[in-house]
């Protein structure tokens, strides 16, 4: 459902005032409650009219195209959207930018990525090779038999998180390093279940690499339960506040932190640049990453467990 902000000065909305749409993946997930507060904070500080809308859950098109249509028809002439299908949504992407929309994609890209004007988004390639660096500096000539925990196939920001950290570590795909990856869509039960489908099929497990700091809270679960959590390294990425007590706890060793409300912050930025001028931004715009951990390793950057929670998404 679509839903209108209240503007920054608290006064009717002037006939002149920018209208920048903000479309996310869902209303619940505690990343993009982060995301629509620095769209917020960025609207009422620059004096636009933001509108707000999301799909009923991850992966409803559907949703976030009636959303398209219906700021549209309310006048936004600037649309950041968090796409659910990277293909399915060009359509509409395509429709808007037609008729003078400025579309920049948050987060995640759409495929192609040419479909938006421009994209806005941690970079999550290197997101993976700043964990698998850590690891593999922690590791040193300690022999690896490593499981990952991916998101789910085809999916373009697990191929680069994945893709990242190999890359950090210093294997290729195939190593024999590598004894098992499962599938964990980023949710604690399933990350869970991979996990314990990987100690099958190897307990000698040493290191996991995960999606996400849920798929990794998951993995800990199980390790835990197998009586194996102390010899394990767990690296991950995302940075939510959940993932970075983690961190403290000792559950995940080290993760890469991003910044949604920096994204959403910029792209309003940009949006009311392009209304006042004309002015659109195009490519992409890395938004920041950095390694969180307490476990500081030698020529690694990083930052502590107190700074990852200063930044952190989510409740604190």
């Amino acid at each position: 459902m679509l839903t209108t902000l209240t503007t920054v000065t608290g006064v009717t909305a002037a006939a002149d005032q920018p209208i920048i749409g903000l479309i996310t993946k869902t209303d619940t997930n505690p990343y993009f409650v982060k995301m629509k507060e620095g769209a917020q904070e960025a609207a009422r500080s620059r004096g636009a009219k933001l509108l707000t809308a999301s799909g009923k859950s991850d992966g409803d098109n559907a949703g976030q195209i009636a959303a398209i249509e219906n700021m549209m028809a309310a006048g936004a002439k600037v649309i950041l959207i968090t796409p659910s299908d990277a293909k399915a949504i060009v359509p509409a992407l395509k429709k808007a930018r037609d008729q003078g929309v400025m579309v920049i994609t948050l987060d995640s890209p759409t495929d192609p990525q040419t479909a938006a004007d421009a994209l806005f988004a941690t970079d999550n390639f290197k997101a993976g090779v700043l964990v698998g660096q850590y690891a593999k500096a922690a590791f040193g000539d300690k022999p690896a038999k490593i499981a990952t925990l991916d998101l789910f196939p085809g999916h373009p920001v697990g191929i680069q998180r994945h893709d990242g950290f190999l890359q950090g570590f210093g294997v290729k795909k195939g190593d024999p390093s590598i004894v098992c990856m499962q599938d964990s869509f980023g949710d604690q039960a399933k990350g869970q279940t991979a996990m314990e489908n990987c100690l099958q099929k190897n307990p000698e497990i040493n290191l996991v690499y995960t999606i996400n700091e849920p798929a990794a809270a998951g993995a800990y679960k199980a390790l835990k339960a197998a009586g194996k959590e102390k010899n394990v390294m767990i690296v991950s990425i995302d940075g939510g506040c959940d993932g970075v007590r983690n961190v403290k706890a000792g559950v995940i060793t080290a993760t890469s932190q991003q910044y949604p409300l920096r994204m959403a912050s910029l792209g309003v930025d940009a949006g009311v640049d392009y209304i006042k001028t004309g002015k659109k931004v195009s490519g992409y715009v890395d938004t920041g990453v950095t390694l969180i951990t307490d476990k500081k390793q030698k020529n690694i950057d990083s930052k502590d467990s107190a700074f990852g929670l200063s930044a952190c998404w989510g409740k604190k």
